[in-house]
């Protein structure tokens, strides 16, 4: 049976969004009042890597002429032509 209150991590704090807020914020976090650490987002370390591989993997498996078909529309996508 599963208990009703499942454990989660602790969440960082968000940064206020109106501006008077943030002021006050940088104001106290200048002053020490407060300690700002960003939060970085957790990586997957077996996924990065996998990630890597996949794509290392995929460039070898094509041939030159279709990679660069693939680029060819990529290029056209991002620059509308």
């Amino acid at each position: 049976m599963l208990s009703a209150k499942m454990t989660t991590k602790p969440k960082p704090k968000k940064r206020p969004t109106d501006v008077v807020s943030n002021a006050v914020h940088v104001m106290k976090v200048l002053t020490g009042q407060v300690e700002d650490t960003p939060v970085a987002p957790e990586k997957n370390a077996a996924a990065v890597e996998l990630g890597s591989k996949g794509g290392m993997a995929r460039a070898a498996s094509l041939s030159k002429k279709k990679r660069a078909e693939i680029a060819r529309k990529a290029a056209e996508k991002r620059w509308g032509k």
